[in-house]
């Protein structure tokens, strides 16, 4: 029986728009007895992508209204549930796998449980979850790499914050699960997984000022960390800065061969041969190996690029440049997350609740 409760849980969270794919280990089982008990797997497994108010919800499921309340507000808590408000009235929808309840069990992160989402993601979790498009994750170009009459205005990373009110720095859960697991790579720092509100939030430890969070942004591009956003155009509220040896969704590209596991941004580097000192800075500091040594100067690979600008950033010779892809070649990001999942339930051909 209580198997059952995780294999309806996996069934809801397979018919996410994220999707939540199963394997012949059925590893994801164990995952999700990690993470959820029997009490939130029965509840969590009666929800879906749709937003229903609270008292929608007791009615279907028989429970008393402020009783369930209570437990679903709970859930909100660990990221196992995602809450509205409108009006006064509370509205509750199950969150996706990824991205959504994995990165918030930071505080889970163990040997047990860092061994068993690596065996999930290699077992086929990384492919169902990252070949689907739209992409879960864009690619957004540094700060610095772009010409400003280039930048497209949902690229613009300083214009996110613009209207936000509160600001959040978080460690990185794929570099600690990669640290957990003892096969780091990288020494790149761990507290820079940035998010951001449009309203004032409840003060946290992890509150940091606008100012702290540019910097932060600066950081990450001066060391050589990709910026990711969620794909698509409105409703942003964080930037990821990802490194190819650890990020869940660049090992798409550099350890499971999914070429479109991150959306690329509208943008393609080049390197003037003229200019190139051949010194490799540019090789180092591209996250998904995109940049080769031909002739004695350094080349990108434009099927490889994506648009990330570090090379671009990190060149001392100016040899290297971003530019952006003509018209034709302009793809677009939902315009926010209900036409993503709208999108992505479309072309993974699930029937939308």
């Amino acid at each position: 029986m209580q198997d059952d409760v995780y294999e309806r849980l996996a069934g809801a969270l397979g018919r996410m728009p994220n999707g939540f794919p199963r394997t012949p280990s059925n590893v994801e089982i164990r995952i999700l007895k990690k993470i959820f008990t029997d009490e939130e797997a029965m509840l969590a497994s009666n929800l879906s992508h749709v937003r229903e108010p609270v008292g929608e919800i007791a009615l279907r499921l028989g429970v008393p209204e402020q009783e369930l309340k209570t437990r679903l507000v709970e859930m909100v808590k660990r990221g196992l549930v995602w809450m509205s408000r409108k009006e006064g009235q509370m509205s509750f929808r199950l969150a996706p796998f990824i991205v959504g309840i994995y990165e918030s069990q930071i505080e889970l992160m163990d040997h047990e449980y860092a061994h068993l989402i690596e065996e999930y993601l290699v077992a086929g979790g990384a492919a169902g979850i990252m070949r689907p498009q739209p992409a879960l994750h864009r690619v957004v170009p540094g700060r610095h790499a772009v010409k400003s009459e280039y930048i497209l205005p949902y690229d613009d990373i300083k214009a996110m914050f613009e209207n936000a009110k509160s600001f959040r720095a978080e460690d990185c859960i794929c570099r600690v699960q990669q640290e957990t697991l003892g096969r780091r790579k990288c020494d790149f720092p761990v507290r820079l997984c940035l998010n951001f509100s449009p309203v004032a939030r409840p003060s946290s430890p992890h509150d940091v000022s606008k100012e702290e969070a540019l910097a932060l942004l600066d950081q990450a591009e001066e060391i050589g960390l990709v910026h990711c956003v969620s794909n698509v155009i409105k409703g942003l509220f964080y930037v990821c800065n990802c490194c190819g040896c650890c990020c869940g969704i660049l090992r798409g590209i550099t350890d499971w061969g999914i070429e479109e596991s991150v959306a690329r941004a509208n943008y393609y580097s080049v390197i003037d041969p003229d200019l190139c000192n051949a010194c490799g800075t540019c090789v180092d500091r591209c996250q998904v190996h995109a940049i080769i040594e031909e002739g004695g100067v350094m080349s990108v690979q434009r099927e490889k690029c994506i648009g990330c600008g570090l090379c671009v950033t990190g060149c001392s010779s100016g040899a290297a440049a971003l530019k952006r892809k003509t018209d034709a070649e302009l793809v677009d990001p939902p315009e926010d997350f209900s036409a993503w999942e709208r999108a992505r339930l479309q072309r993974r051909g699930v029937e939308s609740a």
